[in-house]
């Protein structure tokens, strides 16, 4: 699990910046607000900064070769997670939705105790569950845009070419709000937590237990 993690981050992160490559050719996305304040997602000096204009080829090329290794390591943690049985402490309960609010009171500070947890606690199962659906649903909206007649079934599915290709760019908005949160916990959960992620460890430093030592009167000899 840890390795598909961490095979998972430079891939996701290639797919983003490749897909603002393609995405700068039809940038067509805004928010309206009272049918006359358009707001873009990207401002021109944001594709200016990032050196993004006028690389279409590049990043169709990019996303469509890593598509495969996105997809190949998701299918891999998926079986992994089901044959080894970690599904088990990975999945919501029906509690988990109760306790998760508890746990963001704990993290905001607002609640001094969080719900007792196993391997992950409930907000944690909600939302690396949440990602693996996102990531499902990342490869059928992907496959529809890439081959939409051969995959027109896909197109159907999602609701139409135009709707598949709106699915793809909120999926990968909610990838990128999942990354900055989830490096906001992993700095808050320190180091040690950290290490453990790459080592498969966690260093716990126990004081060791008390020794009383006993005498007998005359005798030399002490017991502990």
């Amino acid at each position: 699990m840890r390795w598909t993690h961490w095979v998972n981050f430079p891939i996701l992160a290639i797919m983003i910046w490749s897909g603002m490559l393609i995405y700068w050719a039809n940038d067509e996305y805004s928010i309206t607000l009272f049918g006359h304040t358009d707001i873009r997602f990207f401002p021109d000096w944001y594709y200016n900064l990032l050196h993004i204009p006028s690389r279409l080829a590049e990043g169709m090329a990019f996303h469509f070769l890593f598509m495969w290794f996105f997809t190949l390591n998701g299918i891999f943690y998926v079986l992994y997670t089901i044959l080894s049985g970690e599904w088990r402490q990975l999945l919501p309960n029906r509690h988990s939705f109760k306790d998760a609010w508890l746990v963001l009171l704990n993290d905001l500070h607002i609640r001094k105790t969080a719900p007792p947890q196993d391997k992950y606690n409930a907000a944690q199962r909600i939302a690396y569950t949440g990602i693996i659906i996102m990531g499902f649903g990342s490869l059928v909206t992907g496959l529809a845009i890439y081959k939409p007649v051969q995959f027109n079934w896909l197109v159907w599915l999602c609701g139409g070419y135009h709707l598949a290709r709106i699915w793809h760019f909120v999926l990968t908005i909610g990838y990128v709000l999942f990354f900055l949160i989830h490096i906001i916990q992993v700095i808050l959960a320190g180091w040690n937590n950290f290490r453990s992620v790459i080592s498969g460890f966690e260093v716990v430093n126990e004081k060791p237990a008390p020794t009383i030592e006993i005498k007998t009167p005359g005798d030399e000899q002490s017991i502990q």
